[in-house]
């Protein structure tokens, strides 16, 4: 039986999916601009991860396909519910997402072959420094537009101006706490012919503590104007995750986005232990599953048939996660392999 709570089991496949491979190329322009030449040092692990970007999205593709159960709002009654505006007609939401993605898959193919012959002449490092500074404007404005389609906006009557910048910021570290376990991985196998040099462990995990904090300044900002101004649309939502269905899994979210990253990260131990840095890597990979789960999932505050319109007690889809997850993951790391070896960046 398909609801709305175990299809948001596929929802948050294709964010991750979408930010791995747009935060993959978001970074590798950021430390660049930054004059941080340790780029040099992962940017062939991160050109892979960009051809994640067409099975976005077929994943896309998918949700927008199954119209209400990617968005509720689709079901509304209009006599009875609240008005939608024009941002929820669905032609429009489908043609801009459609769009939003291509474009952003080709500026960041088009910044991946700059790149490549940057070296060849002081015209094209030019070329390649002005689609540089495109890519974190491209990540922030494609970034939003998700966060606005597959969150913000499904109960249509509730919007925050920090959502947008809290849900890419998650995802960027969600991104660099991937990496991070990604290099390890394929250091610890030795099968890269160029290895990561140890001391991209620390610079990641700085940036990691740096997210972390940031992070739950946008989460703590966002709670404290909804709860100061006291509105019942923008509050419900809030209160619903807190004291509902989910609400366990809200202060899991809590724990594992900030206080363990927080407190693990702050001790230079950890930023300079690989072991240690995956481990808390992993902690907010987790919380930020949870954290996409209960954004969506605790919309209707409870799992509801949508082809029935039963409610019932709302409940976490585990065996569709233990079941989904693990197949889009392999999907995934089929595709970014077959890449590398096209590349011949593994060992024979």
């Amino acid at each position: 039986m398909i609801t709305f709570t175990n299809w948001s089991v596929l929802s948050v496949s294709f964010i991750f999916v979408l930010f791995i491979a747009l935060a993959s190329v978001a970074l590798w322009a950021v430390i660049y601009l930054a004059n941080g030449d340790w780029y040099k040092e992962i940017r062939h692990l991160l050109k892979p991860l960009f051809f994640l970007f067409p099975f976005a999205l077929v994943l896309l593709i998918i949700l927008l396909i199954g119209g209400e159960y990617t968005f509720p709002w689709l079901k509304h009654d209009p006599e009875h519910g609240p008005h939608l505006n024009a941002w929820h007609n669905y032609t429009f939401l489908v043609a801009r997402q459609i769009i939003g993605l291509l474009f952003a898959m080709g500026l960041c193919w088009l910044f991946i072959k700059r790149q490549e012959v940057m070296d060849r002449s002081k015209e094209d490092a030019e070329k390649f420094h002005r689609v540089a500074n495109c890519i974190p404007w491209l990540y922030f404005l494609y970034g939003s537009l998700v966060a606005f389609d597959f969150e913000m906006t499904l109960l249509p009557l509730w919007h925050s101006a920090l959502f947008c910048a809290y849900f890419f910021i998650s995802n960027f570290n969600m991104f660099l706490s991937f990496l991070v376990i990604w290099i390890y991985v394929l250091n610890k196998q030795g099968v890269l012919v160029t290895p990561v040099p140890h001391f991209v462990y620390n610079y990641l995990s700085q940036m990691m503590l740096g997210f972390t904090v940031l992070w739950m300044y946008t989460h703590f900002s966002q709670f404290l104007i909804i709860w100061y101004g006291n509105l019942p649309d923008e509050r419900n939502r809030i209160e619903a995750m807190q004291t509902g269905d989910f609400s366990v899994l809200w202060y899991m979210m809590v724990a594992f986005k900030w206080f363990i990253p927080l407190f693990s990260l702050l001790m230079r131990k950890t930023r300079h232990t690989p072991e240690l840095v995956i481990s808390v890597a992993a902690v907010i990979i987790t919380g930020t599953l949870i954290e996409r789960f209960i954004w969506r999932a605790g919309v209707n505050f409870s799992g509801e048939n949508m082809l029935t319109g039963i409610r019932a007690h709302g409940s976490v889809p585990y065996l569709e996660a233990l079941i989904g997850l693990p197949i889009i993951a392999a999907i995934g790391f089929f595709i970014v392999r077959g890449v590398m070896r096209r590349y011949q960046l593994l060992k024979a």
